[in-house]
């Protein structure tokens, strides 16, 4: 039953976040704002504001697709986002220029994240073999090397934490002092970032719970 519990947990929360964010975008996307800005259009005035004539603003595939590279120093937007009107719009554009800002600050939760991206990406592809493996064949030390290389992946979806919540807190700074939008279209703005977030802490809480159960069967594969 316990068994059951748990995974009915790692689905129904990540599928939740998704839900959340997912309605939530699809309500602020009809939503316009008062400069009635574009996303690219808000995106290119934070960065032009804040020195950063560098950085592109570039149109990319897919749904909600969005994001910064910090390698060739481009904000990406989805079709939506980088053509639409919404408050949404605005909302996940200003989030990816502040990571672009923190890139161009220095930003340390943003340089650690970035120096464990190789670590954990190794880890969660040959972490769960490992684990697997160990506990099948009877072997502990192979087990333990798994939850090792699992707990870099945990370490990265815990960092990213901060990244986020950094860069949504320095959307809204940048959305009202540049007048994108008005005080009173904040709390409609929070609300898209909000939901955004939830799906990071839904990653982080299901990575943790993982981390914890692998813990407890190597401990009790140890005491046998």
């Amino acid at each position: 039953m316990e068994f059951l519990i748990y995974f009915a947990l790692i689905l129904i929360i990540p599928f939740w976040a998704q839900s959340k964010v997912k309605s939530t975008y699809k309500k602020y996307s009809k939503v316009s704002t008062s400069s009635s800005m574009s996303g690219a259009e808000v995106a290119r005035k934070i960065l032009d504001d804040n020195g950063l004539y560098n950085v592109a603003v570039e149109e990319v595939r897919g749904k909600l697709s969005d994001h910064y590279d910090p390698r060739s120093k481009v904000v990406r937007l989805s079709s939506d986002n980088f053509h639409g009107r919404s408050a949404a719009g605005a909302a996940v554009a200003a989030h990816e220029v502040g990571h672009a800002i923190q890139d161009a600050q220095d930003y340390a939760f943003l340089r650690f994240r970035s120096a464990l991206v190789p670590v954990a990406s190794f880890g969660s592809n040959i972490s769960f073999i490992l684990i697997i493996a160990g506990f099948l064949m009877g072997m502990a030390n192979l087990a333990l090397v798994g939850i090792i290389f699992f707990s870099a992946a945990v370490l990265f979806q815990l960092v990213t934490l901060p990244v986020e919540f950094d860069a949504s807190n320095r959307a809204m700074s940048q959305l009202v002092s540049t007048g994108i939008i008005r005080n009173d279209e904040e709390r409609q703005t929070k609300k898209v970032l909000n939901a955004a977030a939830m799906t990071y802490v839904a990653a982080a809480l299901v990575a943790v719970a993982e981390l914890l159960r692998f813990i407890l069967m190597f401990t009790g594969m140890s005491e046998e």
